[in-house]
């Protein structure tokens, strides 16, 4: 069990599925409901008056609600609030929509008829590593790596990375940290992110998630999921 309170936001248009998914939750003695909400203003709204050391560390949030859907809030959230982790709620599963969660560093996708213990291991997991794949994603994935076209439409802005830049990403794959990379590649930690930064640019991804999957795709890093 872990020792720290996981703090999670839910924002979904439907009140009967907050109330379900909090009471899922919160038999769970590291896992702490602190808010819910039935829209993005809301949650926005919630979120500009929260002080820093209540800042909840996951948000799962519905695709689709109105008159914000879920992507949206997702894209302010992103912007406003580049470390808070998303988990990304639907009642339909989709293709599609791997892609563009990568494109929003969203940090996992889950159906909502998904099971107790899924959503238990998806929080934990992105909680401690920024991710979770399920095994259905893993063959979404599986289809990326092998159509071009998917490939390229993910990463518009890709460039070909240096060798260096390599060393980081494989290192950040690893869920080293700035200051540890820069010790296992004798650079000082404002190169490292100088490096992270200029990865970001080559690859057009909005954050680490992006950067992994990016690794994924290129046959930089193994797929990091559990099946």
């Amino acid at each position: 069990m872990m020792s720290e309170k996981i703090k999670i936001i839910l924002v979904d248009d439907e009140q009967l599925i907050l109330e379900g998914i909090k009471m899922l939750l919160s038999a769970k003695e590291n896992i702490s409901v602190d808010f819910m909400a039935t829209g993005g203003t809301e949650i926005l709204s919630h979120l500009e008056n929260t002080a820093p050391d209540n800042f909840p560390d996951i948000a799962m949030i519905d695709v689709q609600m109105q008159p914000m859907d879920g992507f949206e809030l997702v894209e302010i959230l992103k912007k406003c609030y580049p470390e808070l982790k998303i988990i990304i709620l639907s009642s339909h599963y989709k293709s599609s929509v791997l892609g563009y969660m990568v494109k929003l560093g969203v940090s996992a996708f889950l159906p909502k008829n998904s099971s107790k213990s899924v959503f238990i291991e998806a929080i934990e997991a992105v909680y401690k590593n920024g991710m979770y794949f399920t095994k259905e994603d893993h063959q979404m994935l599986s289809t990326y790596l092998n159509s071009p076209a998917r490939k390229k439409s993910l990463f518009e802005n890709e460039e070909t990375l240096t060798a260096r830049e390599i060393d980081v990403v494989k290192l950040i794959c690893k869920e080293k940290t700035n200051q540890e990379i820069a010790e296992l590649l004798f650079l000082s930690p404002r190169t490292v992110e100088s490096h992270r930064q200029r990865i970001l640019d080559k690859i057009g991804a909005r954050n680490t998630v992006g950067i992994v999957i990016y690794a994924v795709i290129n046959d930089i890093h193994p797929v990091p999921i559990k099946l």
